[in-house]
């Protein structure tokens, strides 16, 4: 599904990541571990095409990502679902109608989407925030609508930049219920978080590994990539 080999990203003249090999496969579900400015973020941009590899290569569903235009990037991003650390949203449009825009996007704005949409911002709990405005939203809030709209399209895989990073525990495990859910269904979830606490508690739901990035490297801690 996503693949990299010998993979290296330079920024600002310096190597960030170097010499990177693993594939994430389908229904497979990663955790992504590692200090402050290792390049978890940067990582995850490479997955999803956002960033190009300096060195190597980067597959994305067998297609070679330095390969992609345009076009291809944006098929891409249908099947690839992203939470980023910074959640950006229309803010002139309510809290429903973005967490809806992927549906929208792919012309899949009907009734019984509608009723997906209910459910979902139920299940992470904005049903009454639905008619909100993001600047009306919480950190936490934002987040939460934020993971909404990269699931509810059902796509291959979802990569998550620190998903629960602004919500209590509570609301961190209903959040890791929402991705181990979607991993059940066979799609592939890669989680950046510096919550051990939640990697355990994943890791007793399913086969989770850990990747560690640290001096420019990802491995694999307590399992083979």
């Amino acid at each position: 599904m996503i693949t990299f080999d010998n993979v290296a990203y330079s920024y600002g003249g310096g190597e960030l990541l170097t010499g990177v090999s693993l594939d994430i496969a389908p229904g497979s579900f990663h955790f992504l571990t590692g200090p402050s400015g290792a390049g978890k973020t940067t990582f995850l941009r490479l997955c999803y095409a956002a960033l190009q590899p300096t060195a190597g290569e980067v597959r994305l569903f067998d297609r070679p990502a330095q390969e992609l235009g345009r076009d291809g990037i944006a098929a891409i991003r249908q099947r690839i679902g992203v939470v980023h650390q910074d959640c950006r949203f229309l803010d002139h449009l309510s809290v429903a109608d973005n967490v809806a825009l992927p549906l929208t996007v792919a012309g899949r704005d009907g009734p019984a989407a509608r009723r997906d949409l209910d459910d979902l911002l139920g299940w992470v709990g904005l049903s009454k925030r639905a008619d909100a405005r993001p600047p009306e939203l919480s950190g936490g809030e934002r987040q939460r609508a934020a993971l909404a709209r990269a699931v509810i399209v059902s796509p291959d895989a979802i990569l998550a930049d620190e998903p629960t990073g602004n919500v209590d525990w509570e609301m961190s495990q209903r959040l890791l219920q929402l991705l181990v859910e979607f991993n059940r269904m066979g799609r592939a979830v890669i989680v950046a978080t510096h919550d051990l606490g939640l990697v355990r508690v994943a890791k007793k739901q399913v086969p989770a590994r850990v990747l560690r990035i640290a001096n420019r490297q990802v491995t694999a801690a307590g399992a083979d990539l």
